[in-house]
């Protein structure tokens, strides 16, 4: 449960952002929404590369998985922060894990020996509670 909670607290973050970016600086576009093109669309590709990947391996955690007591450590078990490749490749496999609300990720998780979702398994990484690494 304290996955589903960080998960959503580090994505609501991460959408929030998203939607305040496209709603500021976005163009209208024919579809009645916003657009934005060119240099700027990266901004939130780069926003969601610092909340994951850059949190995790440069601070040893995102936001969600701090404040629920969580960390990813390496599936052999040291008590080391994530390097930088260990957590890009956790974080490039969230869309499958977050395919249809998430259902991927929980089915994974409730059935690797390890608690593993697929990015975790890629990488080979766990999760554990900051207590016990």
């Amino acid at each position: 449960m304290r996955r589903i909670i960080a998960g959503l607290i580090d994505y609501s973050i991460i959408y929030g952002f998203l939607l305040f970016f496209v709603f500021t600086y976005g163009q209208p576009n024919n579809d009645g929404g916003y657009s934005i093109s060119g240099f700027p669309s990266f901004a939130p590709i780069c926003f969601w590369f610092l909340m994951t990947v850059g949190f995790e391996s440069g601070l040893g955690g995102t936001i969600g998985n701090s404040l629920v007591g969580l960390k990813a450590i390496p599936l052999n078990g040291n008590n080391r922060k994530l390097t930088f490749i260990e957590s890009l490749k956790r974080h490039l496999l969230d869309p499958v894990d977050m395919f249809f609300f998430g259902l991927v990720g929980i089915v994974t998780i409730n059935n690797t020996k390890n608690n593993q979702r697929v990015g975790d398994i890629w990488a080979k990484t766990i999760v554990v509670p900051l207590k016990s690494s």
